[in-house]
């Protein structure tokens, strides 16, 4: 299986300039999204840690795997907000580390609405190791294929605009703008490389009784080349303590034309610092066969908690 997803690598690497999809997916976006706009950066009340855990296809050896840590706060009661995101993705024998800060400025817009102007550096690590790869043949005898673990590092920058009020966000970013050659081969051709990554992603909160609230939102996502993706979804809220609902996500299959996944969520907020919540993905594309679905949990913790009396709650769900 191994000699599998290294295959699977190989050909997206050579592929990646004109269709693939490079950044990871999280089907909890709506609380990582600092993570696709740094303009998000400041937008909690209160300094805030979130921890997000993703194990993709359950049962598929060498599927993907991805763990992050944020930390947002806002720095001055003026608008200045600073967020920073390490995060760690596998697939196979290839390791992909992230690590990068954001920095935003917001100012008021308007019947409560804040706008946020955001900008981010990070540098990412490449790794993969060849020892840990089967083939038919001994690696050691094609020079095409470098041996051991082979790695190397690439800064990038991202800017991005974010608005939020009480009912409604409207977000839209790129997080790495730079096209890095991203190969691992020593000579000068260029086979691969980062390609930018554009998300819009907005929701809205609807009150449908005193203590129910309904609360759609979607992120799209483009790539030039690549198949148009996006995940959308409808939570419910109950008590702004309790949380549940469904998610789609588009792709997977040409040929079957249902989609990636569809998710449940469910989740709760403990006290006002202490929120967990957790989903499971079903696959519907052919890989549905080969795993079990995908599992995500996210932890989030805010110092300090919400703000009370006439002062800005905190954007719990936004």
């Amino acid at each position: 299986m191994r000699k599998l997803i290294l295959l699977c690598f190989l050909f997206f690497s050579a592929a990646v300039i004109i269709q693939a999809q490079q950044d990871e997916q999280f089907t909890q976006f709506m609380y990582h999204k600092l993570g696709f706009n740094p303009a998000y950066a400041g937008m909690q009340e209160t300094p805030t840690f979130t921890a997000l855990v993703r194990q993709q296809w359950i049962g598929l050896e060498g599927a993907p795997e991805s763990q992050l840590l944020t930390f947002n706060m806002p720095l001055t009661a003026s608008g200045i907000g600073l967020g920073a995101n390490i995060s760690r993705h596998s697939i196979g024998a290839t390791e992909r580390y992230t690590a990068d800060v954001s920095y935003c400025y917001r100012f008021n817009l308007g019947r409560g609405g804040r706008m946020g102007i955001g900008l981010s550096s990070s540098v990412r690590m490449l790794r993969i190791n060849f020892a840990e790869t089967e083939s038919t043949q001994p690696i050691e005898g094609d020079p095409a294929i470098p041996v051991g673990l082979q790695s190397k590092m690439v800064p990038n920058f991202g800017a991005g605009i974010y608005y939020s009020n009480q009912t409604f966000y409207l977000g839209l970013s790129a997080p790495r703008l730079l096209t890095n050659n991203i190969d691992f081969a020593d000579e000068g051709t260029i086979v691969s490389r980062e390609v930018p990554h554009y998300y819009l992603m907005g929701g809205v909160l609807v009150r449908l009784g005193e203590k129910v609230q309904m609360q759609p939102q979607a992120i799209l996502k483009y790539v030039e080349g690549a198949p148009f993706d996006g995940d959308v979804n409808l939570n419910f809220i109950f008590s702004e303590t309790v949380y549940t609902g469904v998610s789609y996500r588009l792709g997977g299959s040409s040929r079957s034309g249902i989609g990636e996944a569809g998710s449940i969520l469910l989740g709760m907020q403990f006290s006002d610092q202490f929120m967990f919540g957790l989903a499971y993905d079903v696959t519907f594309s052919e890989l549905r066969s080969y795993s079990s679905g995908s599992m995500e949990a996210v932890v989030r913790y805010g110092i300090g908690g919400r703000s009370r009396g006439d002062e800005i709650l905190s954007p719990r769900f936004f």
